[in-house]
C-alpha cells in the first residue's frame, strides 16, 4: 500500500500595522495566525502622522505572524483529486 497523498506543510508570514512601540505591546495578529515576535515588537518601520499640512514620519514598531497550513499534494506517480496511481 503505496501512500498516495503527500501533502506539503506551507508557512505564510505576515507582519502587523506599523505603530507607535509603546502600543504594539497590545497588537494583535489576524486570526489563525501565531504571533512569532514578543514584546513591542519589532522597531524596523516607519509610521506617519499628518498634521495639518505637513506628514511627519515617525520610527514604529511591528509584529511578525505566521500561519501554517497544508496544500494537499498527490505523491511522485500519482494525480488527479483523488491522488490515483498509474
Amino acid at each position: 500500500q503505496m501512500k498516495k497523498q503527500c501533502d506539503q506543510k506551507l508557512f505564510i508570514r505576515m507582519k502587523t500595522k506599523c505603530v507607535p512601540c509603546s502600543l504594539n505591546l497590545e497588537t494583535q495578529c489576524p486570526a489563525g495566525y501565531t504571533k512569532i515576535t514578543n514584546g513591542t515588537g519589532i522597531p524596523d518601520c516607519r509610521y506617519y502622522l499628518e498634521i495639518k499640512t505637513h506628514t511627519l514620519s515617525f520610527p514604529g514598531c511591528r509584529h511578525h505572524c505566521m500561519k501554517e497550513f497544508e496544500q494537499p499534494e498527490c505523491c511522485q506517480g500519482h494525480w488527479g483529486p483523488d491522488c490515483m496511481g498509474k
